[in-house]
C-alpha cells in the first residue's frame, strides 16, 4: 500500500537520512560539513516548522517534500526509487491543496541540472537567477502557479 501523509516522529530517521544522501549528490559542490552542521536545525524544521509530507510503501518511507511559506524547502527521493513518479506525485499532492491563484517556488543551484529538469517538467518556469551569497553559487528561482 502506497499513501502520502504528514510526517511523524518515528519516519524522521528515515527522511533525515533521505536528505542528507540526496544532499551529498545533488549539490556536491557544497562541503558536507555543511548539511551535517544543519541536520539537526533541519530536524526541527521538518518536523514542527514545516509542512512536510511523506511518500509511504509498505510501511516504508521512500520520498518526502517540506515546504515552508510556498518555499519547496526540500523534496527527495530515496535512489533506489528515483525515476518512477514518487517526486511527482509529491509536487502533485501539495499543489492540489493549495488555494487558487498560489504560487510556490523553489530555488535550485544552476549546477543541479537534474533538479532543473525535474521542476522544469513539472511546469516550474525560471522566474529570476541569483546568486547564493552564502555559498557563492548561482541559483535559479522556479515559480508554479495554480489557475
Amino acid at each position: 500500500m502506497q499513501m502520502i501523509r504528514k510526517i511523524k516522529e518515528e519516519d524522521l530517521t528515515n527522511v533525515m537520512t533521505i536528505w542528507v544522501k540526496g544532499n551529498f549528490k545533488a549539490n556536491s559542490f557544497i562541503e558536507k560539513d555543511y548539511w551535517l552542521e544543519i541536520y539537526n536545525r533541519v530536524k526541527v524544521d521538518f518536523l514542527e516548522n514545516f509542512k512536510t509530507y511523506v511518500y509511504v510503501e509498505n510501511n516504508e518511507v521512500l520520498g518526502f517534500i517540506s515546504i515552508n511559506d510556498n518555499e519547496i524547502k526540500a523534496i527527495y527521493v530515496k535512489d533506489q526509487y528515483k525515476g518512477i513518479g514518487i517526486g511527482t506525485k509529491l509536487i502533485n499532492y501539495y499543489r492540489d491543496n493549495i488555494n487558487e491563484n498560489a504560487e510556490i517556488y523553489v530555488k535550485v543551484f544552476e549546477k543541479n541540472m537534474n533538479g532543473i529538469i525535474f521542476f522544469s517538467k513539472l511546469q516550474f518556469k525560471n522566474s529570476k537567477i541569483q546568486l547564493n551569497e552564502k555559498f557563492n553559487e548561482t541559483e535559479y528561482v522556479m515559480t508554479w502557479k495554480k489557475d
